[in-house]
């Protein structure tokens, strides 16, 4: 039997009774990971609505408004999104460690939910005020990724890291999904694609108001957590109490190779998966010709599927690291390649299929997002890994970044495009994003790591100290071990 030391005032029994007690059970941590998953659901609702909805905005539909925009201005629309979530990345994450992450994530979903109600009167007046209103929508969102990351090194014990980490974020999958195949229901309704909008925004203040009264900063401010469990929690995720205070080591980040390893995976998945989301629509009606509810619900498929898959990848990289049979950073390694290279060998089949040939391309099309979800368990875990202390304004720094290739990849499918209808134009496409997979992976194989770096700790004497050097971060296994001064 092992303690642990949070603090030098507050030893912590973790051995085997309490490891045992507080894992087993359903408990407050899996409360907030149900409203984070939720909250991922419903801020997806506010960022994919766009890509679903400019179809029939630009098609003569009866009883809903049509807009004669050509496929720059379409691009440029798609794109204006990430111009608002670049600029506020880094600004979110230094925000949440300071003011905390429950209420900057409240407040920017209850703003994103408003601004959805003006996107039916904005378009009235021309795509450029919807771009305005994607730009603002962007300038909040910004804020969910480093809050959510955030959240997650204050509740997510190590041993459940890949689980509920991957868990919470895939409600950005069935988000996507949920919001895609309902599209076609609500665009052949009374409401007409303005509908989708006033939905979306309806749902993202219902969110913001429940998670004001039932989120929690860390496991030390809820109101509905037993004792055992907020012991375990706040001695397995290595993350500082005082975090808050602490400044973020901005020069030892930035000089890092394995937070550059990080930043080129993160990269990679986002070009991708962005590429699919924005473009998939226009693809399955331009060159499979199907109709904009068939579009709708074949649209959802892969994402449905990812998000499925999350559940099946993320318990069997927390099993094998949990039993020792392969490092954390080789598993990170392995989910993260598993979720880049695969993909890309189905980009590369997708490009020589044509309209005669849907049932084969729609499976690849599921199977180039749906596998996307090993990457839940590579690179998106692994600010956690590095900087359990700085993961919120490590994830504000790769995800602004790695936003960037959100604006570039619909205006590069834009240029490519000149006619959405010709095969050949989108295997170039599909190609180039094959290609991003290829390079971005590679850099996080050579560089990536998962043990927890040094500029994590504050010069004092802190909770990840303690814990790296009782835990064998990187070795074959994670549980605690013993040693002549804990042991008793």
């Amino acid at each position: 039997m092992v303690y642990l030391r949070a603090s030098e005032r507050t030893p912590l029994l973790i051995g085997a009774q309490l490891s045992y007690l507080a894992a087993s059970r359903v408990g407050a941590r899996h409360g907030q990971a149900i409203l984070l998953f939720v909250g991922m659901m419903i801020n997806y609702f506010q960022r994919v609505n766009i890509s679903a909805a400019i179809v029939p905005m630009t098609q003569l539909t009866a009883g809903a408004p049509y807009y004669d925009w050509d496929l720059a201005e379409k691009s440029l629309i798609l794109s204006s999104f990430f111009w608002g979530y670049v600029l506020s990345q880094v600004p979110s994450g230094l925000l949440a460690k300071r003011f905390g992450a429950k209420y900057v994530i409240s407040l920017a979903t209850a703003a994103g939910g408003i601004l959805c109600f003006f996107h039916p009167l904005a378009a009235e007046g021309g795509w450029i005020n919807i771009c305005v209103l994607r730009v603002l929508t962007g300038l909040v969102q910004g804020s969910v990724y480093p809050c959510v990351h955030t959240l997650l090194s204050k509740w997510v014990p190590r041993t459940e890291r890949g689980f509920l980490t991957t868990g919470i974020y895939s409600g950005a999958q069935f988000g996507t999904a949920v919001i895609l195949v309902s599209s076609g229901d609500i665009f052949e309704s009374s409401m007409g694609w303005p509908g989708l909008f006033y939905i979306s925004g309806g749902l993202s203040l219902a969110w913001a108001l429940l998670f004001l009264w039932q989120g929690a900063n860390e496991p030390a401010t809820s109101r509905n957590i037993s004792k055992i469990e907020r012991e375990y929690i706040e001695s397995l995720t290595g993350s500082n109490n005082s975090g808050q205070s602490l400044p973020v080591p901005w020069m030892s980040i930035f000089s890092s190779s394995a937070f550059y390893g990080l930043l080129a995976a993160h990269c990679g998945f986002t070009w991708g998966f962005y590429t699919l989301l924005t473009e998939m629509p226009t693809y399955m009606s331009k060159v499979l010709k199907l109709n904009v509810k068939s579009n709708a619900l074949l649209s959802s498929l892969p994402y449905f599927a990812m998000g499925v898959l999350c559940f099946v990848v993320s318990p069997i990289s927390d099993l094998l690291i949990n039993r020792g049979s392969i490092t954390v950073t080789t598993a990170r390694k392995l989910f993260n390649s598993i979720g880049q290279w695969v993909p890309m060998g189905c980009l590369i089949g997708l490009g020589y299929m044509t309209a005669d040939e849907k049932t084969g391309a729609i499976v690849l099309l599921t199977l180039a997002v749906g596998i996307n979800a090993a990457c839940f368990c590579g690179y998106l875990v692994n600010h956690m890994d590095l900087s359990p202390n700085f993961a919120g304004p490590m994830m504000g720094v790769t995800n602004g970044l790695a936003g960037v290739t959100s604006i570039v990849a619909p205006l590069v499918v834009g240029a490519i495009l000149t006619d959405e209808e010709d095969p050949t134009q989108w295997r170039i496409v599909f190609f180039i994003t094959g290609g991003i997979y290829l390079l971005c992976n590679a850099l996080f194989v050579l560089l990536g790591k998962a043990t927890v770096q040094p500029w994590n700790d504050p010069p004092s004497v802190s909770s990840t100290t303690t814990l790296r050097n009782n835990l064998h971060v990187d070795s074959r296994t994670i549980a605690p071990i013993d040693s002549k001064e804990d042991r008793f």
